[in-house]
């Protein structure tokens, strides 16, 4: 079992009670096979974390996109907190290193299963709100997923103006516009895209981003601007 005081570097969080930190990492098999345990599994405080984040992310959208519609908060809000973002969240922390699992779990990849680690990290947030309080808790959400949610905006922003091109496009020329990656620059970490949407052999925008996506949007921006009602 790793240690704790590592994780509490990772989570940035220094816990009062520390036992609480543990009682998020029990899965139910642990106690299968070891019942004098003094504590139980982690699944009330995964029920805590649960409801928490799903308010915290509800505000922060709420509050920072205000010409985002009930129906896209409620999308980008299941995005944000479904199975698959949680355990990458989860993994990220490495919380799977510090599992009380069963033999049969570990012996089944328990502590990469995408469904425990999504789950652990619920734990954990909920034990984070028992210790710190809400302000704590709601704090340590939002460092963690400010680059899930601006990353959900941007991909629900490019999925928006790549659509109504390709819409405006097709009802004029029957074929769908082209994306096309003309350079790269920059290091790995920092990198830069620029990229051409073509529409019929024509450049009609070229836009530029921190990743393909997002350079492809700016692209599908760009064209709009110029796609006046009686462009052909």
């Amino acid at each position: 079992m790793a240690d704790l005081d590592t994780l509490q570097q990772v989570l940035g969080v220094t816990f009062r009670d520390l036992s609480l930190l543990t009682h998020a990492l029990v899965h139910r098999s642990y106690l299968n096979e070891n019942p004098d345990f003094p504590l139980t599994s982690n699944e009330r405080l995964e029920f805590l974390g649960d409801s928490l984040l799903g308010f915290v992310i509800a505000e922060k959208l709420y509050q920072e996109f205000p010409d985002l519609s009930e129906g896209e908060m409620t999308k980008l809000r299941a995005a944000l907190v479904r199975q698959s973002t949680l355990a990458h969240m989860a993994k990220s922390l490495r919380l799977g290193d510090y599992l009380y699992l069963g033999r049969g779990e570990e012996a089944t990849s328990g502590r990469t299963k995408p469904s425990t680690l999504a789950r652990a990290f619920e734990a954990v947030v909920g034990a984070v709100l028992m210790d710190q309080g809400s302000d704590g808790a709601k704090q340590f959400v939002l460092n963690l997923f400010q680059d899930e949610i601006h990353s959900a905006i941007e991909e629900k922003l490019a999925g928006d103006y790549k659509s109504r091109l390709q819409e405006l496009v097709q009802a004029r020329h029957r074929v769908p516009p082209f994306y096309r990656t003309i350079k790269e620059e920059g290091p790995d970490h920092a990198k830069e895209f620029t990229v051409e949407v073509i529409v019929t052999g024509s450049i009609i925008g070229v836009g530029r981003g921190r990743s393909k996506r997002m350079a492809e949007m700016e692209a599908a921006r760009m064209a709009l601007e110029g796609f006046s009602p009686d462009s052909q």
